[in-house]
């Protein structure tokens, strides 16, 4: 398996070290709702508000941060929302409450641009043909450091006190900011707009999503699928206590969710890089629909464990694959707008989900599941329809699917040639500039054509 993954650039295995380490540490808004109704003394509502604005701040900055990343170079986006980040963390303990719960939707915003920047960064170093591969390792080391982070946390807190949480979030979201300010150099970062093939700013985004059909209809899917698969924090562990079950049962089939991907999701972007990336978004869109179809029939503890694997199963296909999916799909001029675009609607269901899913419970309880099945197979098939259909001819941009300067503004053609490791080693031991070479290829709209030199000869979002 490991070879598999020979094509994936030596900074973004770093990166996914500093991911996992912050997200080791990352646990403050697991424990923001007890922390606020606890020793700072507000209501269930008031701080079910406060952390409900904090989640628009998180929408809001996924949105955004590739659109700060195409302008000012996503390095130093990155930097700069890793440092206000963490020193706000640290501070917040020490501010009143109300100055606190008007800072919490800033926090998150930062944290919304920091993963999008990161993942525009994954996106201009990684040649096409590998970027499945890259973003499963990301994710892997995210996934991991969260699964380690709440229990560490619930010892902090009861240890200690809360107040460490954020202390130890800030410092390592500013350890975050100092490891890729040392691991990604500095070198070719621009201050202008990062530029189309011709040298000029290029096509607006609207334009460029108009000509990729299938990269809307995946966003909308992704966008239905978020709402349905964020259930599982909101509504679910209602559900399973009206049916008898405490939070012990929630908790092992939370903990189950993070299990399997951990196991599986490698092997399975290993597995599956040479298949058409639709196609596999879509079977993993249908799983999760299918999971859920599992809840109709009523809980029980065997049904909800079979509902976590088919959900994390479609989580492992498609999230990984359509983020890999935007980045091929994305212009030279506009790769963290497209991954901003991604970011955003991957994570709406954190302000959407719980609202709209809660509301269904408390009114038509018995329609909850048969409405996300319905959702998510309809958003899966729609994917799949549209890997089907005959590709339209869109003029190709040469510099789609090319390792870039991850720091530059400004998109700079890579050297054509093989994107392979010794390439990346010596562009690192002499101090050039580019971190990763060239890779030639891209991908049509609705189409899997990758890059020779990412799959042939390597065994290789």
């Amino acid at each position: 398996m490991l070879r598999g993954f020979k094509d994936v650039p030596r900074v973004v295995w770093l990166l996914a070290a500093g991911v996992f380490v912050n997200a080791v540490v990352g646990f403050t808004f697991v424990f923001v709702f007890v922390y606020l109704v606890g020793p700072r003394g507000l209501g269930a509502a008031q701080a079910g508000l406060a952390v409900g604005v904090g989640g628009v701040g998180l929408v809001a900055g996924n949105f955004t941060g590739g659109w700060y990343g195409d302008r000012f170079g996503h390095r130093r986006v990155l930097l700069t929302a890793a440092a206000f980040g963490g020193l706000a963390l640290a501070c917040l303990p020490f501010l009143p409450t109300p100055l606190l719960c008007a800072l919490l939707p800033a926090v998150q915003y930062a944290s919304g641009v920091i993963r999008a920047a990161n993942s525009a960064l994954v996106a201009v170093t990684v040649p096409e043909g590998a970027r499945r591969q890259a973003y499963a390792v990301v994710r892997c080391a995210s996934n991991g450091g969260f699964t380690l982070g709440p229990p560490l946390g619930a010892l902090v807190a009861a240890g200690l006190s809360y107040d460490w949480l954020f202390v130890a979030d800030g410092v390592g979201t500013l350890v975050l900011a100092v490891w890729t300010a040392r691991i990604v150099p500095a070198r070719g970062a621009g201050h202008g707009p990062a530029a189309a093939r011709d040298g000029g700013p290029g096509r607006g985004v609207t334009a460029e999503l108009r000509a990729r059909p299938a990269l809307l209809v995946l966003l909308a899917a992704v966008l239905v699928v978020d709402v349905v698969y964020r259930q599982q924090y909101s509504t679910l562990p209602i559900f399973l206590a009206d049916h008898g079950f405490d939070i012990r049962a929630f908790g092992l089939v939370v903990a189950l969710n993070g299990g399997v991907v951990l196991l599986l999701e490698l092997p399975a972007a290993v597995a599956l890089r040479e298949r058409p990336p639709l196609a596999v978004v879509g079977t993993g869109l249908l799983l999760v629909g299918a999971g859920h179809a599992v809840l109709i029939a009523g809980a029980g503890l065997a049904s909800a464990v079979v509902m976590m694997v088919l959900l994390s199963l479609g989580e492992i296909l498609y999230k990984t694959t359509a983020t890999a999916y935007v980045a091929d799909q994305a212009p030279a001029h506009a790769v963290g707008r497209f991954q901003s675009l991604y970011a955003g609607v991957s994570v709406s269901g954190v302000v959407l989900g719980a609202p709209l899913g809660g509301a269904l419970y408390a009114t038509a309880p018995g329609l909850l599941w048969p409405a996300c099945a319905v959702l998510a197979a309809g958003a899966g098939v729609a994917v799949l329809w549209t890997a089907r259909r005959p590709r339209r001819p869109r003029r190709r941009d040469p510099m789609a699917g090319r390792a870039q300067d991850p720091m530059a503004g400004h998109a700079r053609e890579a050297r054509p040639g093989r994107a392979g490791s010794r390439d990346l080693q010596r562009a690192e031991g002499a101090g050039a500039d580019r971190l990763a070479a060239g890779a030639t290829g891209g991908q049509e709209a609705g189409t899997d054509s990758r890059a020779p030199s990412a799959t042939r000869g390597a065994t290789v979002t």
